[in-house]
Formats: structure tokens, sequence, C-alpha cells
């Protein structure tokens, strides 16, 4: 029988059952996961206010809400593919759920700030189990040709739909529901998810092979952690100071260390450094990198300038995001015919320079504009240019992995988003900060968000210059012949 509808028949001496792998049911499984991950990412932001209002953050402790959630996301993810790689993904999938579920509802509960923050980074540990799994079975049900080019779109439709209306969700809950109602809104979906993911096919085998490197994946996380901590803390400690330089010293021994266990463990490495090697993984990885860094914080920069500077209220402000989120379910779709004839590096370079027109237009907001003259036209292009790379950026880092390690490339590109969110935001909100200075009036605070978007513009112009310089010219190759090529370009002595 086709691999579209394989038939598993599991017998012993008491009965029989049988498992029928539907490539729909898996697809409608992921998506609905990768809808909560991305939500997740951005629903809290219209609620930051009334989230520091109510459990008394400081306002530097509050941007710890975002991180707490995208670094353990992010620092774990390479950890949580292996780990799929090697004890099954789905079963790591409905592990990764559970956990998730069960933070969301806690953080829902939160009387302190502190707890909230546990509750953010239990969310990150649950996200970085369940999201490479997801990508990893999708991958498996849907090996090539237009099927996969049809569910990578879908995938990436339901990615950016979840961060854009994430914000839209966000501000009803928060005005209407209130705050709490933020994290709460996870459990159901959780729930939903899991029903779904219950029923779909275990895919491959897992790869059995030495325990997870748990050091790896704590020296990654605790030395991005320590990073973004010191580039936040630099609104109290300058860049010189002892402070600054130490923490930022003690990141880099961290991140220097993770690569040296990486190379030298006797056990099975987070990664297989010799990934990179192929040209594809390395420049969807940096592109993902710059990407994730500018997304993040225009949706920042953004939800403040509305409220903050224009006066909108949550509601209204998760409204006027609605053709932000529509614009990229546009995109992705575009992405999908265009994919029937264009490379995903033709389709990457399209959306980068398109994402980075209307960032670079977000940086002409003024502190008496309004939503159709500042906000709208931007959003469009914005959106529309993100939608058009997302998905292909996605199967160009997976396509041509091995299957045995696609949960671990999954973990990889998730991984870059993640850490590329938390930093981006780190980098721009302290430069936003700075120009914003010590008084905080709508025409300072505009100065602030728009020199941020324009930065974000800039960077997004490095990402397209990743895909011209990096990526092959003509796509990534058939899954065999670029594992043929990864092995082929490994020095002697490398495990192949």
């Amino acid at each position: 029988m086709s691999g579209m509808h394989t038939i598993r028949v599991k017998s012993d001496s008491r009965h029989v059952s049988t498992e029928v792998a539907r490539p729909g049911l898996t697809l409608a499984a992921v998506a609905v996961v990768q809808f909560m991950v991305s939500l997740d990412l951005s629903v809290v932001n219209v609620g930051l206010p009334q989230i520091a209002t109510g459990l008394g953050f400081s306002a530097v402790g509050l941007t710890w809400v975002i991180h707490a959630y995208a670094l353990t996301f992010g620092g774990l993810l390479l950890l949580g593919g292996k780990v799929a790689d090697s004890y099954g993904r789905k079963r790591v999938l409905l592990l990764g759920l559970g956990v998730f579920g069960l933070a969301s509802l806690a953080g829902g509960f939160a009387q302190e700030s502190g707890h909230l923050v546990a509750a953010r980074a239990a969310q990150g540990v649950g996200a970085a189990a369940l999201a490479p799994a997801a990508l990893a079975l999708l991958t498996a049900a849907f090996p090539g040709g237009r099927a996969r080019i049809r569910a990578f779109g879908a995938w990436s439709a339901m990615n950016a739909a979840g961060a854009a209306l994430g914000v839209l969700i966000g501000g009803l809950l928060t005005e209407y529901a209130g705050w709490r109602w933020v994290m709460f809104v996870n459990v159901p979906m959780a729930v939903c998810a899991l029903a779904l993911a219950w029923r779909i096919a275990p895919g491959p085998a897992p790869v059995r092979g030495g325990r997870p490197d748990v050091l790896g994946a704590v020296l990654a996380t605790a030395g991005m952690t320590l990073l973004v901590f010191g580039v936040v803390r630099t609104d109290r400690y300058a860049w010189t100071s002892p402070v600054t330089v130490a923490t930022l010293a003690v990141a880099a021994a961290l991140l220097a260390a993770f690569v040296h266990v990486e190379r030298t463990t006797t056990r099975e490495p987070l990664i297989r450094l010799g990934l990179f090697a192929n040209r594809s993984v390395a420049g969807a990885n940096a592109y993902t990198l710059l990407v994730g860094a500018v997304l993040a914080s225009a949706f920042y920069f953004l939800s403040l300038y509305l409220q903050r500077v224009l006066g909108a209220g949550p509601a209204l402000t998760g409204i006027e995001f609605l053709p932000l989120a529509l614009g990229v379910v546009v995109g992705s779709v575009l992405a999908v015919k265009l994919g029937y004839r264009l490379t995903p590096r033709t389709l990457m370079v399209i959306g980068g320079l398109l994402t980075a027109a209307g960032c670079a237009w977000f940086g002409l907001i003024s502190p008496d504009g309004a939503f159709l003259t500042d906000v709208l036209g931007p959003s469009i292009v914005a959106s529309i240019g993100f939608g058009l790379c997302l998905g292909p950026v996605v199967s160009t880092a997976t396509a041509g992995v091995a299957l045995h390690e696609a949960g671990t490339a999954s973990g990889l590109l998730n991984s870059s988003r993640q850490i590329g969110a938390s930093l981006g935001l780190a980098a721009l909100g302290t430069a936003a900060h700075d120009r914003t200075g010590q008084v905080a009036t709508p025409e300072a605070l505009n100065a602030g968000y728009a020199l941020g978007l324009t930065l974000g513009a800039v960077l997004l112009v490095a990402a397209v210059l990743v895909a011209l310089t990096v990526l092959p010219r003509t796509g990534p190759p058939s899954p065999g012949a670029e594992r043929s090529d990864v092995r082929d370009s490994l020095p002697a002595g490398v495990d192949r």
C-alpha cells in the first residue's frame, strides 16, 4: 500500500489492533499545535500593562514575561528534537502538550510576579518538547511533492496567524475577560491538540542511541539567558561597566563550552555539527534568527505604539492588528502557489525585501499619527512579505536532512527563531529605550519605537543577503541527494 494509507498491525495473544497513518489528521494536529505555540509568543503583548499592575512587575522585570518563555523554548529545543528522535515523536508530542497545558493553567492562577515568570518558563519547556516533535511528524507524513508544499503552506499559515492573531485575541481577552485569560486560552487548545495527536501514527521508529545531552542543553540555555540579561540590564549598567562586561563574558564562556561539549561529548550530542556543512541548513537558520529578531520586536513596538502613543485600548489594539494577521495568511497562500514555479531561496529573498520595506515604512510613525496613515499600509506590506518567506525557510531547513535527524533539524530551526526573538527584543528594545530617555512622553516614546522598527528593517536586509550568499541557487536538493552531499562533505572520522 502507499505511504499515504499505511496500516500498522499490532498483535499479541490477547488482541489485534490497527493504526492507520492519515497525513490529513497529522496535519490537523500539527496545525493546532503550531497555532497555539505561535499565539503564546504574542498573546501577552497587549496585556503587559495590566499584568504589570496586577502582579507588581517592575519595568525591567516585565520583559521577562516574554524572555522566560522565549529563552527556555529556544534553549531547550535542540534537546527536545533529540529526545523526539530518540524516544518517539508522538510520545514526546503528547508529553509536551501536557506540560504546556498545565503550565498555562498555573500561569492564569499566578498571584505573584515570580509565579507567572516560572509558569512562562514551564510553558517554554513544554513547547520545546512538542514543537520539534510536531514538525518532524509533519515532515515524515509529507516527504515530498505537491503535498509537501501544501502541507508546509498550511503549517506556515497557522504559524504566522497564531503570532499575529495572538495580539488580537490578547487584546479582546484583556479588556473583556481580564489578563489571566491570555494564559487560560491555551488550555482548551492543548486539550484539542491532545485529542488529535492521540489518534495519529507515531511516525518512524525511534533511533536509540546514547543518553540525551542534558549538559549541552543547560549550557546553551544558561548562556543565552545571561546574554539577554546582560543586554537588557544596560538600561542600568553601561556597556563598558564591570557588571555588563562580566555578565557578557560569562555568557560567552558558557556558549563556547556548549560548542566544545557538542564536539567532544561521548553521549548523543544535541546537534551533529556536520549539519552546518549543508548550506541550506546553515543559511536557513541564520535567516530565521534575523527574521525572528525583527518579528518579535515589531509586534512589541507596534502594540506599545498603538496603546501608549495613539491611545488605543487593548481591544482596539488587537483589532488593528487584524490586517497584519490576514496579510500573513495571504502571503502564505501566495507562497504555496508560487512554490511550484520559484525556488524557496527566491521566495525568501522576495519576502525578506517586502518585510524590510514594511518595517522601514513603520519607522516613519509619528506621535500625532493615526492607524490609517501610519500603521495600515506598512502592516499589509510587511505581513505579506513575512508570509511569503515563512514556509520556504522551513522547507529549506528540513528537506535535505536524514530522516532520523528530522527532529533535531526542526528543533534547531525553531531554536534559531526563538533565540532570535529574545535577542532581537533585548537589543532593539535597549536601543529604543536609549532613544526614548527618562521622560516617557508620547513624542519620546514614538522616537524610540520608530528607531527600533527602522533597525529591524536593517536586520531584514541582512537576512536577504544571507539568503543570496549562503543558500544554493537551485534551492535544497532532494532528501537523498542532500544526505549524500552532507556525508561526502564530512571530514574523516566524523560519524556518517
